[in-house]
C-alpha cells in the first residue's frame, strides 16, 4: 500500500520551442533538482524521471504510517518551492512555467520490471495510473488528491485547506472518482499552521 506523486512542469512544451536544447537542460535540472530535494527531505523515494514528469512514492518500499501526510507536505512545499524559481525564469528567459501535482493512494506492485537487458525499479497498478491522471488534470500551482488520501489526511488530523471538486471520470472505468485540490491561496494560509515533526 503507496502513496504514489506525480507532478508535471506546465509550459515545458512553449520552453522547448523558445529555448535551444543547450538552455533547456540546466532549467530541467533545476527543476529536478529542486523537487527531488524536497522529495528526500520528507523521506519519500524518486521511482521515475522522465521528460518535465516526477513519480514518486511514500509508504514504499518502506511503510510509512505517514506516508499520506508527508506526501502532501512534500506537494506544498514544491508548490511554494517552484513558485520561486518560475519567477526566476521569468526574469532570466521571459518564459512562463508552472507546475500541477496529483496525488493518490492504494495497492501497488514495486519491482524491477524490465527485459534481460535493461531493468527498472517502479512502481505500478491502478492507484499510479489515478494518480498520473490528477496530476494531467491539475492546473499551474494546484494539487489535487483522490477522496482516499482526503480521509487519510483527515484521521492525522491535517487539514490543508481542501476543497472538493466534481468527481472525475476516468477514461475505462465506470465509476467517477470523487477528487478535492488545493489552491494557492488556502496552501498559503495553511503554511503559516505550525507543522509537527
Amino acid at each position: 500500500h503507496a502513496v504514489v506523486l506525480f507532478a508535471d512542469l506546465r509550459g515545458f512544451t512553449g520552453m522547448s520551442e523558445q529555448l535551444a536544447p543547450h538552455e533547456v537542460v540546466p532549467l530541467l535540472n533545476e527543476y529536478f533538482s529542486l523537487l527531488t530535494e524536497i522529495t528526500f527531505r520528507h523521506d519519500g523515494t524518486v521511482f521515475h524521471m522522465a521528460g518535465d514528469c516526477l513519480m514518486l512514492g511514500f509508504g514504499v518500499p518502506l511503510e510509512q504510517k505517514d506516508s499520506s501526510t508527508r506526501a502532501v507536505r512534500t506537494a506544498r512545499e514544491m508548490l511554494d518551492g517552484f513558485s520561486n524559481l518560475a519567477q526566476s525564469w521569468k526574469h532570466r528567459f521571459g518564459i512562463d512555467a508552472g507546475l500541477g501535482i496529483g496525488i493518490n493512494q492504494g495497492d501497488v506492485v514495486a519491482g524491477n520490471i524490465g527485459s534481460s537487458a535493461y531493468m527498472s525499479y517502479t512502481i505500478i497498478g491502478d492507484a499510479v495510473n489515478i494518480a498520473s491522471r490528477l496530476c494531467q488534470r491539475a492546473r499551474s500551482g494546484e494539487m489535487l488528491f483522490s477522496a482516499s488520501i482526503k480521509h487519510s489526511l483527515d484521521e492525522h488530523g491535517l487539514d490543508v485547506g481542501a476543497l472538493p471538486l466534481p468527481p472525475m471520470i476516468l477514461r475505462g472505468r465506470t465509476n467517477p472518482i470523487d477528487i478535492f485540490c488545493v489552491p494557492l491561496h488556502a496552501r498559503l494560509q495553511v503554511s503559516q499552521v505550525p507543522v509537527e515533526a
